[in-house]
């Protein structure tokens, strides 16, 4: 790697990392009960040991990822006294650096050091991949796992290397530690092998290519096999909440289906994922420039594939790479386009981008005749407009949006802050009047606040005079003294219902939170 090239790969890192890391403990705002939850099981675990290959509660969570949260917030919670959302995000915000890294390496072993660069740049700053690289998700080690196993098991088919086919493995065999749509990348490493295959039966060097795929099947089998049991014991597991959105409980599979991959098609370019905790209203995953550059990579990427008769790896890679991620979400029919569940296109995504920008320069190179100074300006120039277009799309617009405030959640922080606030003596009730999967029979919501409020040491409700009831339990607090009440949500029933079981207790309309306190 010249010089040159490893400046300008540090400084895409320098981006990617600003990207994830500014800000981290203010955006998003908020607490989601669904990275909540992970918390609270990686402190669970923490306090008994017990750290689990998979966690069942609210549909079951692969345990990889909840694990190594465990262990940065053992880290943090010896300098904090309560953990803070940022603890859980910044295991994301550093996978998804590393993933930066990976995607490089692999543009540059499948094309080469410019479309590296290129790639590896617009995953960068791209608001789809900075977002969820900013989440408590485990769903960000998709894109983590298969940029490495495919970068390690090109570079070990192509040097017939055993370290990179064992690193390949190890990366694969982890991939299905992390989250179910993964579980469709066996298709992903199929075209990798059977292009290996064929050119090594050419070479009249099949043996040393089996005996690379063997060992790469068996480092495999050995890293994923303690998931696998745990779904042969638990097959009610196995897909756990995709049985309930599966296209297969409509009344017309195919033509859903067909409805489905349409829809995450257009998410490119056309109406995004519409959830704001996944995406900007509803635009395309892709800011303005890239979508175009992608439009462009798709275009030359499918020509290679027709001039080359199937026959270029590298192209027949990238199309394969985003019918077949995409996949996971098209077999469902709930909130589509999501771009959660197809999150593994994410890294093809932005190679293709790379590979329509770099053809666009080279049209633009020739057709008016710049030198390479001049054309290495202009592609300075758009890499800026394109860094300038995510940072004001995330930061500023979305970031600052009241409806992404809600989506994470932003009342149940302030709630936690608020109970923090009080000491230990004071008694102290939070009413969960939203509904959700119920864990340990209360509903998932609250599940923020009780992280929010926990504590690395051993204590128990108790020590921390901190209550969790249901709406219809106010009553038992009609004869209590000297406590507080807050509702999850402002909910005017739930208000009513306070007043009319408890006479005299005071009452402060706080701009998150209701807050009832006790004559």
């Amino acid at each position: 790697m010249s010089k040159k090239i490893m400046t300008c790969l540090l400084i895409i890192l320098i981006i990617a990392g600003f990207f994830r890391l500014s800000k981290l403990t203010s955006i998003p705002p908020g607490l989601y009960p669904d990275e909540a939850m992970n918390g609270n099981n990686a402190l669970t675990a923490l306090k008994t040991g017990e750290f689990k290959i998979f966690y069942p509660e609210n549909n079951g969570r692969e345990g990889l990822f909840i694990n190594i949260q465990a262990l940065f917030l053992k880290f943090f919670l010896n300098f904090y006294p309560h953990p803070e959302p940022w603890m859980l995000r910044i295991v994301s915000a550093i996978i998804g650096i590393l993933t930066v890294l990976g995607l490089y390496l692999l543009a540059k072993q499948l094309f080469n050091e410019r479309i590296g660069l290129l790639s590896s740049f617009f995953l960068a700053v791209g608001f789809w991949h900075v977002n969820f690289s900013r989440l408590g998700f485990r769903a960000i080690m998709v894109p983590f796992c298969l940029v490495w196993f495919c970068y390690f098991l090109l570079r070990g088919l192509d040097k017939k290397s055993w370290k990179d086919i064992i690193a390949s493995a190890i990366f694969f065999g982890l991939g299905f530690h992390t989250y179910i749509a993964f579980r469709i990348a066996p298709l992903l490493a199929l075209i990798i092998l059977v292009y290996y295959f064929l050119r090594s039966r050419q070479q009249h060097a099949l043996k040393s290519f089996w005996q690379l795929v063997v060992l790469w099947l068996i480092v495999t089998f050995v890293i994923a096999l303690p998931i696998g049991l745990y779904f042969l014991q638990h097959p009610e597991d196995f897909l756990g909440r995709s049985t309930q959105v599966s296209i297969f409980n409509t009344t017309n599979p195919i033509k859903e289906i067909i409805v489905s991959f349409a829809k995450e098609l257009a998410m490119f370019n056309f109406a995004g994922d519409c959830n704001w905790r996944h995406n900007y209203a509803c635009r395309p995953e892709l800011d303005i420039i890239t979508g175009i550059f992608f439009v462009i990579g798709m275009i030359v990427t499918i020509g290679n594939i027709i001039r080359s008769h199937c026959k270029d790896l590298s192209s027949f890679l990238l199309i394969g790479w985003i019918i077949i991620m995409i996949l996971p979400a098209a077999f469902t029919f709930e909130s589509i386009p999501h771009a959660l569940r197809s999150i593994g296109v994410i890294p093809a995504t932005y190679m293709l981008a790379a590979v329509g920008f770099n053809q666009s320069t080279l049209e633009i190179k020739k057709k008016f005749s710049l030198s390479q100074k001049q054309i290495r300006v202009v592609i300075l120039l758009i890499c800026l407009l394109v860094l300038a277009l995510n940072y004001i799309n995330y930061f500023q617009k979305w970031a600052q949006n009241s409806n992404t405030a809600g989506a994470f959640n932003e009342n149940y922080r302030q709630i936690a802050e608020y109970l923090n606030s009080l000491p230990s003596s004071k008694l102290k009730f939070v009413i969960v009047n939203a509904g959700g999967v119920l864990v340990n029979n209360i509903p998932m919501p609250a599940q923020t606040v009780m992280f929010l409020t926990d504590t690395y040491l051993p204590t128990d409700q108790e020590a921390k005079n901190l209550f969790y009831l249901l709406p219809d339990q106010i009553s038992q607090l009609q004869n209590s003294s000297s406590f507080v009440l807050i509702p999850l949500e402002k909910n005017q029933e739930t208000k009513e219902k306070i007043f009319q079981l408890i006479p005299n207790i005071s009452f402060v309309d706080y701009p998150y939170f209701w807050l009832f306190q006790s004559q």
